[in-house]
């Protein structure tokens, strides 16, 4: 369904074929300069829509506490300390020290992640993503604001109903054929402007187990690596994707994806993202992800009541050049 008010764009196939910007890229598209990527497909009109789907005022909290994720998933990031403190006996303030601001639920800015060929997102320089620039940073989504309609694709669910349940512990690739059967069977219409949530169960399941059980997972499931996924995410017109997972996609990747470089040296510290589908879904399309969003309570009352959409608000902070942030989300029904 068309998105009133949402910019005419061409399908992915045509951006395949650009020869004005890197092939496959949205750069430019929603006019010179743009910094927002898909919130684009973010207009009045899906505020509208959204609010119109609040029927008995329910909320649901979809970001985790600080420090949930503890020891780090990425190994490089300290735990946050909270302190406070009293100018006089009637008095509390506080800070915080080492706060990792995607260590635990997260958008992912658009100055998370350039290509390895062509830069960061509408070729913004390196030099403009350093500390102290605004470029691609995290404000600009801020001040946008994310408020519009949400689906929840209960991954978790549409397993266990075609009798081959998701291991949360275990790689396992969703394909786009995987999503339009979710939408099917929980009679969503996925329209432009959509705020795509994927319930995996990969959190509930990390935070139920012991730290052996977490040594042992071999991967999680997530988005497949495929360019028929970018292409779905795309002429679907999704403007933020997120998930219960650690990085959205499966991993480990799919070798056979065609973005794994042999001969990219591994990084002397953190996880790899060679051959992650982040690379053109950030750097070439501009598509906002999300990760280790709370989902349980929510997948839970979707299969309660039947309904899937939801209003949806999510409000980084307002860091200038941040690069990621907590959503600070909501879903409303």
């Amino acid at each position: 369904m068309k998105n009133p008010g949402a910019p005419t764009v061409p399908r992915y196939e045509e951006l395949l074929r650009r020869t004005d910007a890197p092939p496959g890229s949205s750069w430019h598209l929603f006019g010179p300069g743009d910094q927002l990527g898909t919130l684009n497909f973010l207009t009045p009109q899906t505020a509208i829509d959204g609010a119109a789907l609040v029927r008995r005022g329910r909320t649901f909290n979809l970001d985790y506490p600080i420090n949930t994720f503890v020891p780090s998933l990425a190994g490089t990031r300290p735990p946050t300390a909270h302190h406070i403190f009293a100018n006089n006996p009637h008095h509390r303030d506080d800070w915080l020290d080492s706060f990792y601001l995607q260590s635990t639920s997260q958008v992912d800015g658009l100055r998370h992640i350039r290509h390895p060929r062509y830069g960061f997102y509408g070729g913004v320089a390196e030099a403009d993503i350093d500390e102290g620039t605004p470029s691609l940073g995290i404000q600009l989504l801020a001040e946008k604001g994310i408020v519009g309609r949400g689906i929840l694709l209960d991954a978790v669910r549409w397993f266990d109903s075609i009798g081959e349940p998701l291991a949360p512990n275990a790689p396992r690739g969703i394909t786009p054929a995987d999503l339009d059967a979710m939408a099917r069977h929980f009679g969503v219409e996925v329209r432009s402007g959509d705020i795509l949530l994927l319930h995996t169960g990969w959190a509930r399941h990390w935070l139920e187990s012991t730290p052996e059980q977490r040594a042992a997972r071999t991967g999680s499931p997530g988005l497949h690596q495929s360019e028929e996924m970018l292409a779905w995410l795309w002429d679907h017109g999704i403007s933020l994707a997120a998930s219960d997972n650690g990085g959205l996609e499966s991993f480990p990747v799919d070798p056979g994806s065609g973005w794994v470089d042999p001969d990219e040296p591994p990084p002397p510290r953190g996880p790899s993202h060679n051959g992650m589908m982040h690379r053109p879904l950030i750097a070439l399309l501009g598509l906002i992800i999300g990760e280790l969003w709370k989902l349980d309570e929510l997948a839970e009352d979707c299969a309660a009541d039947g309904t899937y959409e939801f209003l949806l608000t999510a409000k980084p902070l307002n860091l200038e050049g941040g690069v990621g942030s907590p959503p600070n989300a909501l879903a409303v029904k």
